[in-house]
């Protein structure tokens, strides 16, 4: 479930998720006991659902968004094993009746179950994730679509579990932050059939040797459907903040790059105009060779049963895309000028944060793993996955 990220990838300071331009963060809980008046709670790490570019297409409302910060819950809610039943399974139903009891049961055969009795833990503090929007589940998720946005219609079958995992964080330093498969449900409890990894007590045994649960800064977690990023707070503090990110747009801008064919000054849209059509100053690149134009109707070739472009500066063939600013911070790795693009869907930002997610296989399905874009979830193709981008200045 938990792909070890690379320590380098930043997210953005934790001062700046607390200003009115950051929205998409959302404090779980008011002030605990240990919190003196007029401080922020402590903050465990935010979750980022890879894909969204910063706000789900919908709006973020909620419980359902594309960026959620975890921090210290006014009383402890956290559970840890206590007792532990073996019996034959037409006892787990009368096992599990009590609904103030959390249990998890273990199904080891038809004649074999295991239950496990969860006791109060005042240590810590419990998040849900799933697609269940019942009060337990602290973070709903939805499945998200390659090229962006979540799966919608009546005929999208969701592969999102409605309990898919939780998450314990140490209510004290260092908040050690763990995540284990599978949540509570609404009569708090968790079933796991022979088809799940066989475990005897109260844990499972991971499927890979010299991993662990422990969450760490850029720790990525699949949930077959949709894959979150996780930021510790030391991590927020070494990525660009959104104002340096817009500070980096007017910097672009304020080059005047043109069209090297039209002449026509380019512009890259404000974040806050959203990905809309592309407007007559839009930004267009050719992926394969990086040259930057405005958008013209010319070179178009019928390439491999798709329509494709060819550039009129360097005659290659390939993709013709609008380009998009990443406006997602917690994805960036510094607050380096936008000089390179992912290939195909031509979403923007510096080299450093284009290679490391060109590097970077995703979950893919059950057994797949395949480099994305982490703006949008499009595939990467082409040798690199990003190209540099090739801009003319003003010739005056």
């Amino acid at each position: 479930m938990v792909l070890e990220g690379n320590p380098e990838v930043g997210s953005p300071r934790t001062s700046d998720l607390q200003h009115p331009e950051n929205q998409g963060s959302c404090v779980l809980s008011s002030p605990s006991e240990d919190t003196q008046p007029g401080q922020e709670p402590i903050k465990y790490g935010e979750l980022i659902v890879l894909g969204y570019n910063g706000c789900l297409a919908s709006g973020d409302k909620g419980r359902r968004r594309s960026r959620l910060a975890l921090s210290r819950r006014p009383h402890a809610n956290g559970v840890k094993p206590d007792v532990m039943h073996h019996i034959s399974t037409p006892l787990v139903s009368k096992a599990l009746s009590n609904r103030g009891q959390h249990s998890i049961s273990y199904t080891l055969s038809r004649s074999h179950s295991v239950i496990v009795e969860y006791t109060h833990d005042s240590d810590t503090d419990m998040f849900q994730i799933g697609r269940s929007t019942e009060n337990m589940i602290d973070f709903v998720v939805t499945d998200t679509s390659p090229g962006g946005g979540a799966a919608e219609g009546p005929s999208a079958q969701s592969t999102i579990s409605r309990y898919a995992c939780r998450i314990l964080c140490d209510r004290r330093p260092p908040y050690t932050t763990r995540i284990y498969a599978a949540g509570f449900d609404a009569s708090s409890n968790i079933f796991l059939g022979v088809s799940e990894p066989p475990g005897q007590g109260p844990a499972l045994h991971l499927r890979v040797e010299n991993e662990s649960n422990v969450l760490q800064d850029g720790s990525l977690i699949d949930l077959c459907g949709a894959t979150l990023l996780w930021r510790t707070p030391a991590g927020l503090l070494r990525a660009p903040t959104l104002k340096q990110l817009e500070a980096q747009r007017q910097e672009a801008n304020a080059a005047r790059p043109q069209c090297p064919v039209g002449l026509s000054t380019l512009a890259f849209p404000s974040p806050a105009r959203g990905r809309t059509a592309p407007d007559k100053q839009q930004p267009w690149v050719y992926v394969r060779c990086g040259h930057v134009h405005g958008y013209h109707g010319w070179g178009c070739r019928r390439e491999r049963g798709r329509q494709e472009r060819e550039c009129p500066l360097c005659r290659l063939v390939g993709p013709y895309v609008p380009l998009w600013l990443g406006q997602e911070a917690g994805l960036c790795l510094d607050p380096g000028p936008p000089s390179h693009a992912f290939a195909p869907c031509g979403h923007v930002c510096s080299e450093k944060t284009a290679r490391y997610w060109a590097q970077t296989p995703l979950p893919h399905g059950t057994h797949a793993f395949h480099a994305a874009c982490p703006f949008c979830g499009a595939w990467l193709t082409g040798e690199h996955g990003c190209v540099r981008l090739i801009f003319q200045g003003p010739l005056d």
